[in-house]
């Protein structure tokens, strides 16, 4: 099979002629008709978090497609179904956190395209418990965005606190924000859409935001205090210093800033405003497996619908160099119906 592999951080990507895996227990093997590519991708590439993925690596954590053979033991998914191989690739599911449906806090999660091969390629393993069922009405390049950016964005949401009428603040409206903005206006909220790039504000208008702000022409969260007194929740999905405090400064008191970007900086928090103010600030990590159904759900009904461009996989550095550069409007999938 053909496939994408990382043999070096800061490489380019190799695509090679790979050997077909074989399914072992409790695994499904999916011949793949999709995978998104995602800023995680980039991190694992480059090595760039303090938990290092394995080497040599296949990337990708947005994989659909059809299992093609299944191992002993497999009850969850049968031959021809249509599933998705997410970042949560498997629990231990036995843990406290597994055990209280905190799966993705699990100690001894693998993590798709990171800890184990993942779908930038035409084959991929996948641990059939974990699977994400692909809704009927739902193509595979549709799905695939929504198995990480979707899923990641709906989680934060819904831990955000935030009630419907009330104001979310989304901080960054690319490949995870403009999903964000429309899981929360799906949800009921009223959204200010920040971003830096006009282009990217004018598709938040199109998507439903209600109020947009550039955050190189005015002070995102001085506006949004003088406008509408701040909001219940911000969302910060960018991954730079600047609009993660940004987005802090922006909470009401007794808000929420929900961190789901990974910048590389540091990023303080001043206790004294925390405290005084009654702000919570929480890390949102993607979701377990009744959000992956609800996310999916969301995109079957219609309510939301990623902006994709289709790619083939010979074009996947290319992809990663106009990422690195935030050239990208939306997601990127990767299709293998053409090389």
């Amino acid at each position: 099979m053909k496939a994408a592999i990382v043999k070096e951080f800061q490489t380019k990507l190799q695509i090679e002629d790979t050997p077909k895996p074989t399914p072992g227990a409790g695994q499904a093997l999916v011949k793949l008709e999709a995978c998104g590519v995602c800023h995680t991708d980039l991190h694992a590439i480059n090595g760039d978090w303090p938990v290092k993925p394995k080497l040599p690596l296949i990337p990708g954590h947005e994989g659909v497609g059809i299992v093609d053979a299944i191992g002993p033991n497999v009850t969850a998914v049968k031959v021809g179904d249509r599933v998705g191989i997410p970042w949560l690739y498997s629990a231990c599911g036995e843990c406290d956190y597994c055990l209280q449906g905190k799966e993705t806090l699990c100690h001894n999660q693998e993590n798709g395209g990171y800890s184990v091969d993942g779908g930038y390629a035409e084959y991929c393993l996948a641990a059939a418990d974990y699977v994400a069922k692909i809704p009927e009405n739902l193509s595979s390049v549709e799905a695939a965005p929504i198995l990480c950016a979707g899923v990641t964005t709906y989680k934060a949401l819904k831990v955000s606190g935030a009630k419907p009428g009330d104001w979310v603040a989304i901080y960054g409206i690319g490949g995870l924000g403009h999903v964000a903005l429309q899981y929360a206006k799906a949800m009921g909220f009223n959204v200010v859409a920040v971003d830096i790039a006009d282009e990217k504000l004018e598709l938040a208008k199109k998507l439903g935001a209600d109020i947009t702000v550039n955050g190189k022409k005015e002070d995102p969260a001085e506006a949004i205090q003088q406008q509408i007194g701040g909001v219940q929740a911000a969302i910060s999905v960018a991954v730079a210093q600047v609009p993660f405090e940004q987005a802090y400064r922006s909470v009401k008191r007794g808000g929420t800033l929900v961190a789901v970007g990974l910048p590389h900086e540091d990023l303080p928090i001043p206790i004294f405003n925390t405290v005084l103010n009654g702000i919570t600030v929480k890390g949102s990590i993607v979701g377990t497996r009744i959000d992956m159904k609800e996310a999916l759900d969301f995109a079957a009904r219609g309510k939301v619908k990623a902006q994709i461009e289709t790619a083939p996989l010979s074009d996947v550095n290319a992809i990663l160099e106009k990422m690195e550069k935030g050239q990208i409007n939306g997601r990127i999938v990767l299709t293998f119906d053409r090389m």
